[in-house]
């Protein structure tokens, strides 16, 4: 068997009793060797490959442990509305898109954020004037509120005499008339009328987002279903797919959606399940919405506002949730955005303890944005993983400090977790969010927008090193999936995951890493990605 052999530039092993080698051997899917030159090549023996570096920085392969990624492969191909300042080009943009639709079909979009249109929400008589004569659904940038027209509400059958779905609230005026906005679980109404992708059209999309994955240097996602449960298991079709046509080019752990426990619990399922491909996390759960849409349940009101957003899962139910799946062997893998979201999971992970079974996967809070002081040291103290996305911090701190003020000291708190001893596990939400997690330690290590906004960064106290941001790429999400023996690192005999990249992050200026990229990514000892 020839054995790989990567020479001639820095090697960072994210090992801190070997930081950095001269060189790296290779042999089938795991790190033989890792070093000085002469030793890895001693090691290597006389059947190699040499790869030189030419002075390129190597560093372990990424994990998002956080993305919908056969939602982002179908966002590219919607309208995209994502960071649109311009509420009047926003709607040229649907108009534009409409024209090119055939007859009848779904205008589909995302990534719209009325909080860049001076905080006014859009209606259905905006989407009617450019868009009157098929229905219409644009998800926001969070994927917590759906903008649709009249005819969508029309075809749907939501009226003024519609009640409010459990977890959810449609909007409506003064008059008791339905907005065109859907929060939550009442988006389902809309949802359920519309024409799902094809199977053939969702593995496009999946192709296309994973080569865009492994473009950045990631080789792991953690790929949770989103608001609508049928996610969960079309996305668990498509990966099976690819896996077995051998397409499947990057190590995936999918989670289970909440809707399905009970079939997970009658199939013997437990979280874990799997190889170093595919594996079956845990089971995923909403207790509340989002910032932007202001549905995040938080414990005291929204400033100038006299709501507290909307608890999707009560306290009481998601006790009773989390403890039954504890009980069969199913770690929880639960949204949660305010403070009082954040204590509610915290609580039910505490009371299902005594009667969980060995968990193969930890529990965890995926985004955990905004924290009371007193609630952090339980995360290290219960073991649960805190699982974030560094770019929401960035792109949503001018709203984080309108509606949460003074709060927001503890809200994207990575330094104030891990000093208490927690572990991170860093994502992106895509398509929330860029996909590039090149963003996310930008944003982690400085808490700037790329533009260097604010000076000296926003709550400057809870940065991270680069070493610990990576590690929140690498080791973190190794330990979220409890494959540390195998990931996360470049020691011998890991898996060799890397990336070479195109600059050296501990040499480039902080402001400049949200620049790197990968130029060859290896997945298991075979490169899946070459930059030409």
């Amino acid at each position: 068997m020839t054995t790989i052999v990567l020479h001639n530039g820095p090697i960072y092993i994210l090992d801190p009793a070997q930081p950095v080698a001269q060189a790296l051997a290779i042999r089938g899917e795991r790190i033989l060797a890792v070093g000085d030159e002469a030793t890895v090549r001693a090691a290597a023996g006389n059947r190699i490959e040499v790869i030189d570096l030419r002075g390129r920085a190597v560093i372990p392969g990424l994990t998002d442990a956080h993305v919908h990624i056969v939602l982002h492969g179908l966002a590219r191909q919607q309208v995209r509305l994502t960071g649109c300042a311009d509420f009047m080009a926003a709607l040229d943009q649907i108009a534009a898109a409409a024209q090119r639709l055939p007859p009848g079909a779904w205008l589909r979009g995302n990534g719209w954020d009325h909080t860049l249109w001076g905080g006014r929400w859009p209606s259905r008589a905006d989407l009617d004037r450019v868009c009157p004569d098929r229905p219409a659904m644009l998800s926001r940038k969070d994927g917590h509120s759906l903008w649709v027209n009249s005819r969508a509400l029309e075809l749907a059958g939501i009226t003024a005499a519609t009640p409010d779905p459990d977890g959810g609230q449609i909007q409506r005026d003064e008059h008791g008339e339905p907005t065109g906005i859907l929060f939550e679980t009442a988006m389902e109404l809309v949802r359920a009328i519309v024409p799902p992708p094809t199977r053939a059209e969702r593995l496009a999309a999946l192709r296309l987002a994973i080569n865009e994955a492994l473009s950045y240097g990631l080789t792991s996602l953690h790929v949770p279903p989103a608001t609508n449960p049928a996610d969960g298991p079309d996305t668990l079709i498509d990966l099976q797919a690819l896996r077995a046509d051998g397409d499947l080019t990057i190590r995936v752990l999918a989670h289970i959606a909440g809707a399905h426990l009970d079939h997970a619990i009658g199939l013997g399922l437990r979280s874990g399940l799997g190889d170093d491909w595919l594996r079956i996390g845990g089971l995923k759960l909403f207790a509340d919405g989002s910032l932007g849409s202001e549905s995040a349940h938080m414990l005291a009101p929204y400033e100038g506002r006299d709501h507290t957003g909307i608890a999707v899962i009560p306290p009481a139910e998601m006790k009773e949730i989390v403890t039954r799946a504890n009980a069969h062997g199913i770690s929880v893998v639960v949204h949660a955005i305010g403070d009082a979201a954040n204590r509610s999971v915290l609580d039910a992970i505490a009371a299902a303890r005594p009667t969980a079974i060995h968990l193969a996967l930890p529990n965890r809070i995926e985004h955990a944005q905004i924290l009371d002081p007193h609630d952090i040291p339980r995360f290290a103290e219960l073991g649960v993983i805190a699982s974030m996305q560094p770019i929401h911090c960035t792109a949503d701190m001018a709203v984080a400090d309108r509606l949460w003020g003074k709060r927001c000291a503890t809200s994207y708190a990575w330094r104030s977790l891990l000093d208490a001893g927690a572990t991170l596990a860093f994502g992106s939400d895509a398509p929330v969010e860029t996909l590039d997690p090149w963003a996310g330690i930008h944003a982690a290590v400085t808490r700037q927008t790329t533009d260097g906004a604010p000076a000296g960064g926003w709550y400057p106290e809870q940065r991270l090193a680069l070493s610990e941001a990576l590690a929140a790429y690498c080791t973190g999400p190794a330990a979220a999936e409890a494959a540390t023996d195998r990931k996360g690192r470049l020691s011998p005999g890991m898996l060799a995951d890397l990336a070479v990249l195109n600059g050296d992050p501990f040499q480039i200026p902080a402001e400049r890493l949200h620049t790197l990229r990968a130029e060859l990514t290896m997945v298991g000892g075979k490169i899946m990605f070459e930059r030409r």
